[in-house]
């Protein structure tokens, strides 16, 4: 190891915490070293496209939208170039979320044992809200209508980092749009076949069931056993995207942020559900999302909107009986699940390919 380091790796990355220095993990970190020169079990990755998550683009894309409905790219890929620079990470100020990336593996540390090579091409499936990364080229390609960005640079892997080698019969866009929401799917399996287990064909309900992750949970509820699968929209498009498809019985237009308004229309489409999974990326869906839910039942929060003091507050002032689960994005084995249901689904690959021609 280079004299230049004075502090031993860590796993977890706390040997490139600059702000505050020794007191926090990278994500709660205020700043990151971002040199180019590995610690021996890092990995450095040649950044070829970002993906910020959906909470984090709708907030910056919002910031930076005039009274007239004109977004102002300009502005917006500024402040995703400042926020990049000062902090040494894509980590947004106002949702704390990042995203994740794409690239080719340049460099690989001596004690790596992500198992990566140089020349791999690979998707991060750790938030770019901790991962050290220099931007070299301004976004000069990105136009700011979508939050994927294209993009030179490097990024920084740690020890305990996890990435996936991109497959060879996916297009990379589509392979990272799966991974970035590969979470989800895992999760919601995991809870439908615990019900599964005790002899229950639980309802599910998933609020934005015509997004990346919305899509995906239904086709893991159909692959994990469950019974009535309820999917809500927010308009007649996706209502009419999503009815192209078996993934729902039933699809609810509603506003997934009225306690009262998607309640009555969730109990109209035969709920409550026992297990409910929130995949909107807007804030106030906490609540909503309880008050859809039966007694006893489970909810999943995978949306970085989701104000958690209020789901628990929430739940306490419904008096609601249900289990309340954080997506973390982690299950293991999540990215080749995603992937396997993609390449087994046709409903699921039409809703991810329509979204590359959008």
């Amino acid at each position: 190891m280079s004299t230049e380091f004075v502090t031993p790796s860590s796993p977890v990355g706390l040997h490139r915490v600059l702000e505050p220095a020794g007191q926090s993990l990278p994500q709660a970190a205020a700043r990151l070293d971002t040199r180019a020169q590995l610690w021996p079990d890092e990995v450095r990755i040649a950044v070829e496209t970002l993906n910020l998550d959906a909470a984090s683009y709708r907030q910056l894309a919002e910031s930076h939208t005039g009274g007239d409905g004109r977004l102002n790219p300009m502005a917006l890929r500024a402040q995703v170039l400042d926020i990049i620079a000062t902090r040494g990470k894509m980590q947004n100020p106002v949702t704390g979320s990042g995203g994740m990336l794409i690239g080719t593996v340049e460099a690989v540390g001596p004690e790596s044992s992500l198992g990566l090579a140089v020349g791999d091409r690979v998707a991060t499936l750790v938030s770019l809200s901790l991962t050290p990364l220099v931007v070299t080229d301004g976004l000069v390609r990105w136009d700011g209508r979508s939050e994927r960005i294209p993009a030179d640079g490097y990024a920084i892997l740690f020890g305990r980092s996890i990435a996936a080698r991109l497959p060879n019969d996916l297009s990379p866009d589509l392979a990272l749009m799966v991974m970035d929401v590969c979470g989800a799917p895992a999760l919601v399996r995991r809870v439908v076949q615990s019900y599964a287990a005790r002899g229950a064909a639980p309802s599910v309900l998933v609020l934005g069931g015509a997004g990346k992750s919305g899509s995906l949970a239904l086709a893991a509820a159909v692959d994990a056993g469950a019974g009535r699968r309820i999917a809500v929209v927010p308009n007649e498009f996706e209502a009419q995207r999503l009815g192209t498809t078996t993934l729902a019985d039933h699809i609810v237009q509603a506003d997934a942020r009225s306690p009262l308004g998607l309640s009555e229309a969730v109990t109209a489409a035969g709920g409550p559900a026992d297990i409910t999974v929130v995949c909107v990326d807007v804030p106030g869906c906490e609540q909503p999302a309880i008050l859809s839910t039966a007694q006893g039942g489970t909810v999943i929060f995978f949306s970085m909107a989701t104000n958690f003091a209020a789901a628990a507050l929430g739940a306490e002032g419904l008096a609601a009986d249900v289990t309340m689960l954080v997506g973390n994005g982690y299950v293991p084995g999540h990215a080749d699940y995603a992937l396997e249901l993609l390449r087994g689904n046709p409903d699921v690959r039409s809703m991810f390919e329509a979204r590359l021609t959008h």
